[in-house]
């Protein structure tokens, strides 16, 4: 974790990085890349360890609110990324292929749950199970979500529509959970709480996202 120190050196970076540089003026430029420039502490001559000067001080209270909304945004995110342990994800993710679906088997971050649906169109629970994935996509993030058409998936004659729909739970390149005729365990009319039930009665959804800090981020748009 970094101390006061850090986290205001890595502020100056980013600033110095985020800014129009060429539309500075020359010294307020220099300034900013002393700002931004590795101190050494051992030697006097860098002013590693003297004060932020009023000059330093005043360019930082410009007005950069912009800047600093980026660089709150950037830091909750990284911060975000460290503390769910893995990237994070937006809707359920269509593979066209067999060797897409081997890909993000394989390639995925090694902390990712992913969960894999598939379906054959006019299949019965197909297309509810494809909407009820829709739903658990936004509650949870940090699962990659994917779906594949059987017939796609080069693996048609195995995938029949009697063992339709499948789920398939995969982690790190194992195979956690593999679930054929997955709607036959549940009720004829189910939701996505009833799905997200069942995936978690086996233990293969990680916890919610904390509510706050999604509200935070939003706020930062």
């Amino acid at each position: 974790m970094k101390g006061p120190k850090g986290v205001i050196n890595d502020w100056r970076r980013f600033k110095l990085e985020s800014m129009d540089q060429e539309s500075l003026p020359p010294a307020k430029r220099e300034l900013l890349r002393q700002m931004s420039s590795p101190q050494n502490p051992n030697d006097p001559r860098s002013g590693g360890n003297r004060k932020m000067s009023f000059q330093e001080y005043e360019l930082l209270k410009e007005e950069d609110e912009g800047c600093l909304k980026q660089y709150r945004k950037r830091s909750m995110k990284e911060m975000h990324e460290k503390l769910s342990f893995g990237p994070k994800f937006e809707g359920v993710h269509d593979l066209d292929s067999g060797e897409a679906f081997l890909e993000v088997i394989e390639k995925e971050h090694h902390s990712t749950v992913v969960v894999v649906h598939i379906y054959k169109a006019g299949v019965k629970g197909c297309e509810e199970l494809n909407g009820c994935l829709d739903c658990l996509a936004t509650e949870y993030p940090t699962v990659k979500f994917c779906r594949i058409d059987a017939v796609s998936s080069g693996a048609g004659e195995r995938f029949s529509d009697e063992v339709l729909p499948t789920l398939l739970v995969y982690k790190a390149g194992e195979l956690l959970g593999n679930f054929l005729a997955c709607t036959q365990r549940l009720n004829e009319e189910f939701f996505a709480t009833d799905v997200e039930a069942f995936l978690n009665g086996y233990g293969l959804l990680p916890e919610k996202e904390v509510p706050g800090m999604e509200d935070e981020e939003n706020d930062l748009e």
